[in-house]
């Protein structure tokens, strides 16, 4: 048996982002474990052997991978770790490893850090979840689709068989993240999860709770970086033997849900270390063109579109009480405002309020490009033809914004939000983030 000191997890500082996913080598006669299995347990002396026997017995017989099974007994003070080491003389793809702390998100934490296996995954003692959702779990791993895995009880196809209790409670508890987060990922809390073992190296160190809460925080943190989260409806059946605290956990829950929201919410998190870079995604795959072009352009042209429906709405307002030159300063000023805020987080990727007043002025500087050149163009059509309609004005006022909005953007790509993923990427976490 191992017995694991607790240190840091990776290098927290590290620059850059994840590399693009290639699908894991398995072939590879210098590897010699694929899938690295990690059952967390604590004072489990009843329930620890036959679930090993079991987990072991199903990947013997079906799973086409070398396979390992971790036990991670996190300072259990019953007969857990004699279990464990008795197993681990028993099978040969059996670890047993101990901690002095308790926490499943530390055993997790620490064990997954120690492991050599490509692909990392967890599950519950009691298993719960059907074992033959596993491969289904790290098949998109194995082959480079995606970055992480669950297992869902709430999503389409899932069988669950539980008390009204837990039910209520967990699908609450999703709504919460959902409202709270904006957590897309439909099932939290459900104890079958997986991870490449290369976004593991670089997600973690962000990952602060050590408790019950990990799990969906280190999920919050993948979604809000972007990256891909593998969704498989299981078929789970609720122990109703579980020795889990409902109530604390749940508190400290909503704890976590706090702080993760107010550290995203303040730009406290460098996210960007765990983006992936140019050619990993499609959208970037277009020739040449810069990194990352192609995805603002479609950013931009959707909140352009939007703003220039709203600034023509807002022109035609303010025109029923002053005069053309008036109303089109007042609607394309709010629009300015509202569009340089949407471009900063929505196609530019900046968070936080690091900047964000240099950015509105440097947006109004733009702003008044853009006034230069719509102002100039009623301008010359009061010149040309002194009764033009609204109908003549609004005709030119589109003609306009559409040779101002190219002009915008370069501006915006290339003074107000210049690429800055170095720096971001090298940038101290705040915010008490390891």
């Amino acid at each position: 048996m191992r017995t694991l000191t607790l240190a840091p997890y990776g290098d927290p500082a590290a620059s850059g982002g994840l590399p693009a996913r290639d699908a894991v080598p398995v072939g590879d006669p210098r590897r010699t474990t694929v899938l690295d299995v990690v059952i967390p347990v604590y004072n489990e002396e009843t329930d620890l052997e036959p679930c090993v026997r079991r987990l072991h017995a199903y990947l013997d017989s079906t799973f086409p991978y070398d396979f390992r099974i971790t036990v991670a007994d996190n300072a259990s003070t019953d007969r857990t770790p004699l279990v464990a080491l008795a197993l681990e003389r028993e099978f040969p793809q059996v670890t047993a490893v101990r901690l002095e702390r308790k926490g499943r998100g530390r055993a997790l934490r620490e064990v997954w850090s120690a492991s050599d296996a490509p692909v990392l995954a967890y599950m519950d003692v009691d298993l719960s979840t059907d074992l033959n959702a596993l491969l289904p779990l790290v098949a998109p791993l194995i082959s480079g689709h995606s970055d992480l895995a669950i297992g869902s009880r709430l999503a389409g196809g899932s069988r669950v068989v539980r008390g009204p209790k837990r039910e209520l409670i967990s699908r609450a508890y999703n709504l919460i993240l959902r409202g709270s987060l904006s957590a897309r990922f439909s099932d939290a809390q459900c104890g079958f999860k997986a991870i490449r073992s290369d976004v593991a190296r670089r997600l973690l160190p962000l990952v602060e709770d050590t408790g019950w809460f990990f799990d969906t925080e280190m999920l919050v943190l993948a979604e809000r970086a972007s990256l891909r989260i593998h969704e498989v409806p299981v078929d789970w059946v609720d122990d109703p033997h579980s020795s889990v605290d409902i109530v604390r956990t749940a508190t400290e829950d909503l704890k976590g849900v706090w702080r993760v929201g107010r550290a995203l919410a303040s730009g406290a998190l460098p996210l960007e270390r765990l983006r992936r870079p140019f050619g990993d995604d499609p959208r970037d795959r277009v020739e040449g063109l810069a990194p990352g072009l192609v995805r603002q352009l479609a950013g931009f042209a959707v909140i352009g579109a939007l703003s220039t429906a709203a600034n023509l709405a807002l022109f035609w307002l303010f025109r029923l009480g002053t005069g053309a030159q008036l109303a089109n300063g007042f609607a394309l000023l709010l629009c300015t405002l509202a569009n340089t805020a949407a471009n900063r987080r929505f196609t530019f990727g900046v968070r936080g309020r690091r900047r964000a007043m240099r950015q509105q002025a440097q947006g109004l500087v733009v702003f008044g490009v853009s006034l230069l050149m719509t102002s100039g163009s009623l301008a010359a059509l009061r010149a040309a033809d002194g009764h033009a309609t609204h109908g003549a004005e609004l005709a030119v006022l589109v003609a306009a914004n559409l040779a101002a909005t190219v002009v915008r953007f370069l501006l915006l790509r290339v003074w107000v939000f210049p690429d800055r993923g170095d720096e971001e990427a090298t940038a101290p976490a705040l915010g008490g983030v390891r």
